[in-house]
């Protein structure tokens, strides 16, 4: 039956689809195991590590884990703080681990901080240049990325 056939048959019957509009629906909620996908974790650890201020290995799962409350709706002002989530920094861990594997970051040392390689630069490149919904969330990432520098540059001021 192709979609023709379908809504003929549908007339013909009278067939309705209530809906009850007075509940509304509650706001999409993601949950924990959403956003601990690694290649999610991944493209983000690789996005903030290709800015001018460079992450530290040591700082890496609390700045996904802020990144990540910023820029999805559904953890604002969450009860819980991703930053500090066992899980996240595990798969943070194994998302770096994955990026130096494929070449996209360096550790350099001894600063410990995470570098976007050139190849890493270019597969973000051609991300940002395909559009869509990727290339939108990516831009999110990096700004709340600097976002989150720029608020603990401030709290750190003295003046």
């Amino acid at each position: 039956m192709n979609a023709f056939e379908f809504f003929e048959k549908v007339r013909a019957e009278g067939l309705e689809i209530e809906f009850d509009h007075r509940t509304p629906a509650p706001p999409a909620r993601l949950g924990n195991e959403a956003l601990f996908q690694l290649p999610l974790i991944a493209i983000t650890v690789l996005m903030i590590s290709k800015g001018q201020a460079k992450p530290g290995v040591d700082e890496l799962g609390q700045l996904v884990g802020d990144c990540f409350e910023r820029t999805f709706s559904g953890f604002r002002g969450s009860a819980q703080h991703l930053g500090w989530s066992a899980s996240l920094r595990v798969r943070t861990v194994q998302a770096l681990a994955f990026l130096e594997q494929a070449a996209l970051v360096e550790v350099q040392s001894p600063e410990a901080k995470v570098v976007a390689t050139p190849l890493g630069r270019r597969v973000l490149d051609r991300a940002l240049e395909a559009g869509g919904d990727l290339a939108h969330n990516l831009v999110l990432v990096e700004r709340s990325y600097r976002n989150v520098r720029v608020a603990r540059q401030l709290s750190l001021d003295p003046a």
